[in-house]
């Protein structure tokens, strides 16, 4: 129930669909009796078309997630024990279709993992993944992994596929109960966590609050660094798109703390949890 209704709620409450709602519904108004509210409302969607698709606003949002948590130290012993690559990396419904691997642009989940599996070949390396569609399904994130994977040199033997988590917090429940059915998960094991930089506080928060101690390896950066703190954006569509990422990823963080599926509101490195940096 959870998923089904975070998806209905996001669609509605992501900023690019709230201008489009809010500027249609005016356009709607301006012919009727209430001519003047509908002005008001094309005017305030317009003015916000311009500053959030134009504006560093996106940048600004996305900026305090992707550098939350700094990437593990690999230099010091032990070699992990395993690699965690999170779905979200694969566009299933084109791919199968195409009958091709399909990747979107957070395709350096799967990317890193393979480089990381090579720098580390004892290492296991497991992917969580399942269909998040709702309107349009597609077979599992973990059939299309595995394939990129082993095109990538990655040996099958190597793989722990999880292909039933549709969210973050799915993903560190049931990849934990996957893990411990393969016998590979214990307390003193060093497991990376690959995913987006943006999405590593929400990612780390439910895996720790999973009981499921792992280590960031932030991948997929949309910034430069806090250089890009007043940096514009050249095209209204893209500031959009980093807004509504941005916005996602805090209101998940939100979420995930209101409803208990995260251990602090805003996760930090240190591995008590805490919100503060």
């Amino acid at each position: 129930m959870f998923f089904y209704l975070a998806k209905a709620v996001w669609f509605v409450l992501q900023p690019s669909t709230l201008i489009a709602l809010l500027s249609g519904y005016g356009a709607i108004l301006i012919w009727t009796g209430w001519a003047r509210w509908g002005r008001r409302f094309v005017s305030i969607g317009a003015i916000l078309l311009l500053v959030v698709g134009l504006s560093p606003l996106g940048n600004a949002l996305i900026l305090p997630l992707e550098d939350r948590f700094p990437r593990a130290d690999l230099d010091r012993p032990p070699a992990p024990a395993g690699l965690i690559i999170l779905g979200g990396a694969e566009n299933r419904l084109v791919g199968g279709a195409r009958k091709a691997p399909t990747l979107n642009e957070a395709g350096e989940r799967l990317l890193e993992g393979a480089i990381l599996a090579q720098r580390f070949p004892d290492a296991k390396v497991a992917f969580s993944g399942g269909d998040a569609g709702i309107l349009y399904k597609s077979d599992s994130e973990a059939q299309g992994a595995a394939d990129i994977l082993t095109r990538l040199g990655v040996s099958r033997d190597r793989l722990i596929l999880e292909a039933n988590a549709r969210d973050t917090y799915e993903n560190a429940i049931y990849l934990k109960k996957e893990l411990e059915g393969e016998g590979t998960f214990g307390p003193e094991a060093r497991w990376l966590l690959i995913t987006s930089a943006y999405h590593m506080p929400r990612s780390i928060g439910a895996f720790r609050q999973a009981g499921f101690d792992v280590e960031p390896w932030p991948v997929d950066y949309r910034t430069r660094g806090w250089q890009d703190f007043s940096k514009l954006f050249d095209k209204v569509s893209e500031g959009l798109r980093r807004v509504d990422t941005a916005t996602r990823e805090w209101v998940g963080l939100l979420a995930y703390w209101l409803t208990g599926r995260t251990n602090a509101l805003f996760p930090s490195p240190d591995r008590t949890g805490g919100s503060q940096g």
